[in-house]
């Protein structure tokens, strides 16, 4: 893979080339990719959804939008640092093609903002509770209608391959989306591959999967222009991450690592004595004894801690990618970057008491059920509504539920549009909107 192509400003439906050197430096195209998703309606949605704590009215807790904001900041930085470098490794990048160290922050910064724009209310319960309805559930009965990947999509409901979707999909006379750069969809894409063959290798990318059949034809010209190198054979869409996207992951695992653990100690989750150790010994190397020592509070030693841990692991996951840089551009790269830390081991440590203290918490399971009713129940109720209509049978209540709908509505359209339509819609539903909905549709106003 090149620079000169990965770097690529183009948007959907650019008939002329699009050059860094003619950009107006006082509003560069790849900072018109962030204020594009900030301005969106389906990025303002994310101040009621869950990070952790789902339903929570707890002011401590992070949102999926204060949460982006920050990954969004420590991408920026990520971004900054390793161009910097690659700058002065590849310097006909700025000499011939005019490209500046910033260009590579605005860029992961816009893709981190939006990395968790497609997920559905309730978390990663989410993603399962939808998954769960066509696999287990009344949504079983579509699977013969649907071929394999189709229904793979829906059985394996992805948020990334959703965010995708919702960035680029044509629809209400908006055609492209929110027509980001090419360059930051690269980066986006943590996951550029189609939802089967599921996890073919242990590879990074092969993870999870980040397109919707309903979206190849775009996402084929995207890793087109960008030049992706494919994996596996031509008859999946299988490609090699873009490199910035790798320093996207790694600025979400940094903020889930450390902030979520922040929000299992203010909530009483986790010690805070028991804590502090532990994010000690991640910035052992770094911190300034004396400064801490006089910090009087403990929320005080706390954020003191937290703003050490980032700024340690930022540079860290910077050195890591610099240090493979030709590895990933060959495609010969297959982990994350924080697997490759030297504090792996005490990032391990900090996970395996969120996960013990938080996510399994009896607060965050509770309202975890309550998500997998709720979700479940206006799936089933969207989903039959589109049944009926495409077999001409639709009732006066189906109706009133595809009201939401007209836009799409036609009988021509196939069951997988219609399920995904109804996945989608879901998807951007708050997690209050999704509670009040399901309330309705039982009767409770």
């Amino acid at each position: 893979m090149q620079w000169e192509q990965l770097l690529s400003l183009r948007r959907h439906g650019d008939t002329n080339k699009r050059l860094r050197i003619e950009q107006d430096e006082t509003r560069l195209g790849f900072e018109v990719d962030y204020d594009r998703v900030i301005f969106s309606s389906a990025f303002r949605s994310l101040q009621d959804k869950t990070q952790v704590i789902p339903l929570s009215k707890t002011s401590f807790v992070h949102t999926r939008l204060t949460h982006s904001l920050e990954v969004s900041v420590v991408g920026r930085s990520l971004g900054r640092t390793v161009g910097k470098a690659i700058l002065e490794k590849h310097p006909q990048l700025q000499k011939v093609h005019g490209y500046h160290f910033n260009d590579f922050g605005a860029i992961v910064a816009a893709a981190s903002l939006a990395h968790d724009i497609g997920n559905p209310p309730f978390g990663h319960s989410g993603e399962k509770a939808i998954g769960n309805y066509f696999l287990n559930g009344n949504g079983k009965r579509f699977q013969s209608k649907l071929t394999k990947k189709e229904y793979q999509d829906l059985v394996d409901f992805e948020g990334n391959a959703n965010g995708f979707k919702i960035l680029t999909e044509s629809k209400n006379g908006v055609i492209g989306g929110l027509r980001l750069s090419y360059a930051t969809l690269g980066a986006f894409m943590k996951y550029p591959k189609e939802s089967l063959p599921k996890r073919p290798t242990k590879h990074i990318a092969d993870k999870k999967y980040g397109v919707f059949q309903s979206d190849t034809a775009f996402f084929s010209e995207v890793v087109d222009e960008l030049g992706l190198l494919r994996r596996g054979d031509t008859s999946n869409l299988c490609f090699n991450r873009h490199p910035l996207a790798y320093l996207v992951e790694a600025a979400d695992d940094i903020c889930y690592t450390i902030i979520d653990f922040e929000d299992g100690i203010n909530l009483g989750l986790i010690e805070e004595d028991f804590a502090l150790e532990y994010l000690i010994k991640l910035v052992k190397d770094s911190i300034n004894t004396k400064k801490y020592n006089a910090l009087s509070q403990a929320s005080d030693r706390l954020a003191y801690l937290r703003s050490l841990a980032i700024n340690t692991l930022i540079s860290e996951a910077s050195a890591v990618f610099l240090k493979h840089e030709t590895a990933i551009l060959n495609g010969k790269f297959s982990e994350a970057l924080l697997d490759k830390s030297t504090y792996k081991a005490q990032i391990n440590d900090i996970i395996k008491i969120s996960v013990e203290k938080i996510y399994k918490s009896n607060e965050v399971i509770e309202k975890e059920i309550a998500g997998y009713k709720i979700l479940s129940t206006l799936l089933d109720t969207f989903a039959s509504a589109f049944e009926n209509y495409q077999a001409n049978k639709a009732t006066h209540y189906d109706h009133l539920i595809l009201k939401n709908f007209e836009n799409v509505l036609s009988q021509e359209r196939s069951e997988y549009h219609y399920l995904m339509e109804s996945c989608s819609y879901i998807s951007g539903l708050t997690d209050g909107n999704a509670l009040q909905i399901f309330n309705k549709i039982n009767g409770n106003i």
